[in-house]
């Protein structure tokens, strides 16, 4: 078997977990990849190193060292290549990550297959501007936003059937995975993550009665800007750079055909982060 190292060393603790899971892969007879830009780091191990483009074809699971913007930043770059990715958190929460910093000893399960893969949905994003289109694809989350919170007027249709003109400071589309992203922190619920559908939370609505809608998975959402004289609007796909969304265009989302392979190797991390890390502050800490 060959696992292919994915670290984030900007993290405080991603060296030292990544120094430990080596160790544990290399004595399960694990062949180690590392992208060459990391050899300073790793040098002192029996691992191969090489252009990660080569290395993302020859292994077999990628396994990341990081928080969950880790994992966002190797589905990125490794959507084509159809490899399961395995996180270790040596970040905060960590809700995609199936392994903790002091839980590295279960990579051991890898060599006899012992986990279990999940197929977490993503969206499709079309922006339609002046007769172009550019499509990308998201496993959190779309955000619609202008910056310094200030309020702005979209217009949302489903299969072309208006559902709402929302006055807000913005609008998150999320997958199920992204539930416990921005979406959840905007009020809206938490969804399980093998489920399929498409997440709408407002960003701070201003209204009484604004609420998260779940449409089905099939719909084909459109969200257009109401005030022409508002030009200083974003969107950004799974918190990477804000791209401009000007009066006129469309955004239009959808189920990608596209899915992202997560391992879990104890049977239960989502329901199991989701008690450990957001309801212990109302339980009190154990």
């Amino acid at each position: 078997m060959n696992v292919l190292l994915f670290p984030n060393l900007n993290k405080n603790n991603a060296l030292k977990c990544a120094y430990a899971a080596i160790d544990v892969l290399i004595s399960n007879n694990i062949t180690v990849f590392v992208d060459s830009e990391y050899k300073d780091n790793f040098n002192q191990y029996n691992v191969t190193f090489g252009k990660f483009e080569n290395l993302i074809n020859d292994c077999d699971i990628i396994v990341t060292i990081g928080g969950d913007g880790t994992i966002l930043k190797c589905v990125k770059k490794t959507l084509g290549y159809n490899k399961p990715i395995l996180g270790i958190n040596s970040g905060r929460l960590g809700f995609m990550a199936s392994v903790e910093a002091d839980e590295i000893n279960l990579l051991n399960k890898l060599k006899d297959s012992d986990y279990h893969i999940e197929e977490r949905m993503m969206l499709s994003v079309c922006h339609i501007s002046k007769n172009k289109k550019i499509y990308y694809e998201a496993l959190n989350d779309l955000v619609i936003a202008r910056p310094y919170s200030k309020i702005s007027d979209f217009k949302i249709l489903a299969d072309d059937e208006l559902i709402s003109n929302t006055r807000s400071d913005g609008l998150v589309f999320s997958t199920p995975t992204g539930s416990t992203a921005y979406s959840l922190s905007a009020g809206g619920p938490i969804i399980e993550p093998i489920m399929e559908c498409i997440e709408f939370t407002p960003i701070c609505s201003h209204s009484l009665f604004s609420r998260t809608i779940l449409f089905s998975c099939d719909k084909t959402i459109s969200v257009l800007l109401s005030d022409s004289e508002k030009s200083d609007i974003y969107f950004s796909i799974d918190g990477t750079e804000s791209i401009p969304f000007n009066y006129g265009d469309v955004i239009k989302i959808t189920k990608s055909q596209k899915k992202v392979r997560l391992i879990d190797l104890k049977n239960g991390t989502f329901f199991d982060s989701i008690n450990k890390k957001l309801m212990q502050s109302i339980k009190g800490a154990d």
